[in-house]
């Protein structure tokens, strides 16, 4: 009798012990936050869906497209329910399904502002590319949508993430080499496409709003300052291509210390590097922002290896941790912004041959 209470006791332990392991494993699963992706072009297809087969936090969960021809392709690739499948028009409907908790758009420049306040009306978290959005007016109505709906906004700066790059971040808080007297930052490749989105205007073109973007974001973190003026100018070697928008783009940056920070960006030319000069010594990144990993050194021998965990897969983990744990996110929409408000000097400076405060 005493052993078949003793089995019925275990038995009974044993199942409750199971079901709260069950109960913790449902919560770990539901903390892996679905993620809906916007817009399902190059870096959605190429970069963003299979760095989320990689994630720990967060998981493809559905799509927002304006081509149903590759409806079908991402539903068996990524075994898409119907129920997660959206439209430009209909994506407010997400605000109804349980399954999404991020809507990152992943769209041309020109359309971020349009559906990130959509995206942020619906009460999920909102994860924006980069650049941000065309003007700082137009950041600002984001980060007021967002705020307004109560989530959580966050911009794609992968390289922010990045190993090495959070390296070069805390010896500018550090400054374990000195003053920095100066940056250069570089950044492009040659694009050969007569008929794209970014050579587009209205739509966000321009090798600054690109690959610029990476540059003055380098040249901020790696200085760790706010430039206060800023120096520009064009260069187009293809006008009949670039008849909107840039091609090259140079600037010079000043800072209140007196340093400054020389940065180029293009369509033409294939660039991809990082320095800083400091008053005891110097350091780069070479490449500093490359999907295949960035690496570096410093004067005094050390070595940034490559970091070979996906970058995507890192920055969207990051972002999820913050949601799930109700803590700042790496990159907020200020952070975006801070970039945005700089490229509209430098384009203001670049048609008045003029140096532009900021």
């Amino acid at each position: 009798m005493k052993r078949r209470i003793f089995l019925k006791s275990s038995s009974l332990l044993l199942s409750g012990s199971l079901l709260n392991c069950n109960s913790k494993k449902s919560k770990a699963t539901q903390k892996k936050l679905g993620v809906a992706l916007v817009g399902l072009g190059y870096y959605s297809t190429d970069l963003l869906a299979p760095a989320l087969q990689l994630t720990q936090h967060c998981r493809l969960a559905g799509i927002v497209t304006g081509s149903p021809e590759k409806i079908p392709v991402w539903q068996e690739k990524y075994d898409i329910p119907d129920d997660n499948v959206y439209n430009y028009d209909n994506m407010n409907q997400i605000a109804d399904n349980d399954d999404i908790d991020v809507i990152y758009i992943v769209l041309p420049t020109g359309l971020h502002a349009e559906y990130a306040i959509k995206a942020a009306e619906t009460g999920k978290h909102v994860w924006c590319e980069k650049p941000m959005a065309r003007t700082e007016a137009e950041c600002q109505s984001i980060i007021d949508a967002c705020n307004k709906n109560n989530v959580t906004l966050s911009i794609g700066y992968r390289m922010q993430h990045e190993k090495n790059t959070q390296q070069i971040i805390q010896w500018a808080d550090e400054l374990p080499y000195g003053k920095i007297n100066e940056v250069n930052a570089e950044a492009g490749y040659y694009d050969s496409r007569t008929d794209h989105w970014k050579l587009k205007k209205n739509m966000g073109g321009g090798a600054m709003y690109d690959m610029g973007v990476y540059v003055l974001n380098g040249a901020r973190y790696a200085k760790g300052a706010e430039p206060i003026s800023v120096m520009a100018w064009h260069e187009n070697s293809r006008p009949e291509i670039f008849t909107e928008v840039d091609e090259t783009t140079y600037c010079e940056l000043n800072f209140k210390d007196g340093s400054i920070a020389t940065c180029r960006t293009s369509f033409g030319n294939n660039w991809n590097r990082l320095e800083v000069e400091a008053e005891n010594g110097s350091y780069h990144l070479d490449p500093f922002q490359s999907y295949g990993g960035v690496a570096g050194a410093a004067s005094d021998g050390i070595v940034l290896s490559v970091d070979p965990q996906n970058q995507q897969a890192r920055q969207m983990d990051d972002d999820s941790l913050a949601i799930v744990n109700n803590t700042p996110v790496m990159v907020p929409g200020e952070e975006g912004m801070r970039d945005i408000r700089i490229v509209e000097a430098i384009y203001k400076s670049a048609s008045s041959g003029e140096l532009v405060l900021l």
